[in-house]
C-alpha cells in the first residue's frame, strides 16, 4: 500500500478523485460569473481548479514546485487590494496559522472581491474517520476546522458569506470499488443530512463600509428642469431662421 505524503498524492487515489470531482463541479459553477483582472489559486497547483473562470490573469501559488509563484501562505507577496478572486482548496486545515492566512487573503482582496474555501468537515463520517483512525497520512493528518469557526473568522475580517454547500456523503471507509455505486448518496445527503457532507464549500465577498456604487440624487431633478425647455427651443428655432440675414 503506497503512502500519501501530500494532499496531491491522496487526490490521485479513488477516494481523492471522488472528492475532487465533486469539489471541481462546485467551484466551476461558482467562479463562472466572477469577473476582474487577477485571480489567485493558493495550493494544489497540480490542478487547474479555476478553469471555468474568465479572469484573464490566473495564477497558482504555494510551496509546491509546480506553483507559478513560490511563497509562504501567511505572508502573501501581493499588493493590498490587488486581487479579484482567491481560491483556498483545503489550505486552512493543513497550515499552522489558518487565521493569519485569511488575514492575508482579506488584505490582498479588492473591495467586493471573492474568496472561495473548501475544507474537510469534522462533523461528518470523514471527521469521525479522522478522530478514530490513524493520522499519519493525508488527509487525516490535517486539523479539520468546523464550518461555524470559519464563518466567525470571515465575519471578523469583514468577509460576508454569500454561498455554501456540502458534498461527499459516501463514507471514506467504503471499498473503492463501491464508490461508483454510491452516487445515490449525494442527492440523498443533500436532502436528508445536508450538514454532514465530508467536505464543505464556502464563498464570501469582501465588504468595505462606504464603498458602493453612487446613485446621483440630482439626476431626476435636473432632467425635470431641462426636458420642458426642449419644446420651447424647438418652437423658437424657425423664428430665428426666418430672421437670419440671407
Amino acid at each position: 500500500m503506497s503512502s500519501n505524503h501530500t494532499l496531491a498524492d491522496w487526490l490521485q487515489t479513488t477516494h481523492g478523485q471522488y472528492l475532487l470531482a465533486r469539489e471541481q463541479a462546485l467551484i466551476d459553477h461558482s467562479v463562472a460569473d466572477v469577473f476582474g483582472f487577477h485571480a489567485l489559486q493558493l495550493g494544489l497547483p497540480q490542478h487547474d481548479l479555476l478553469r471555468a473562470n474568465r479572469i484573464p490573469l490566473r495564477v497558482t501559488a504555494g510551496s509546491e514546485p509546480q506553483a507559478q509563484v513560490r511563497l509562504c501562505m501567511d505572508e502573501l507577496p501581493f499588493d493590498t487590494g490587488s486581487v479579484d478572486l482567491v481560491l483556498l482548496p483545503h489550505v486552512l486545515e493543513f497550515n499552522e496559522h489558518p487565521h493569519q492566512i485569511l488575514r492575508e487573503v482579506e488584505r490582498i482582496l479588492m473591495p467586493e472581491g471573492h474568496v472561495i474555501i473548501t475544507g474537510f468537515n469534522p462533523r461528518s463520517l470523514w471527521g469521525v474517520r479522522r478522530a478514530l483512525g490513524p493520522k499519519t497520512e493525508y488527509p487525516w493528518c490535517g486539523k479539520f476546522i468546523a464550518l461555524p469557526r470559519i464563518k466567525d473568522w470571515l465575519a471578523l475580517l469583514g468577509l460576508e458569506v454569500v454561498g455554501g454547500r456540502f458534498a461527499c456523503y459516501a463514507p471514506p471507509q467504503a471499498n473503492p470499488g463501491w464508490l461508483k455505486h454510491m452516487h445515490f448518496m449525494e442527492p440523498a445527503g443533500n436532502r436528508w443530512w445536508a450538514v454532514c457532507g465530508g467536505v464543505y464549500f464556502l464563498e464570501a465577498i469582501k465588504r468595505v463600509p462606504g464603498v458602493r456604487p453612487l446613485k446621483p440624487q440630482w439626476n431626476e431633478r435636473l432632467l425635470g428642469k431641462l426636458v420642458p425647455a426642449s419644446p420651447k427651443l424647438n418652437r423658437e428655432s424657425p423664428q430665428r431662421n426666418q430672421s437670419d440675414p440671407q
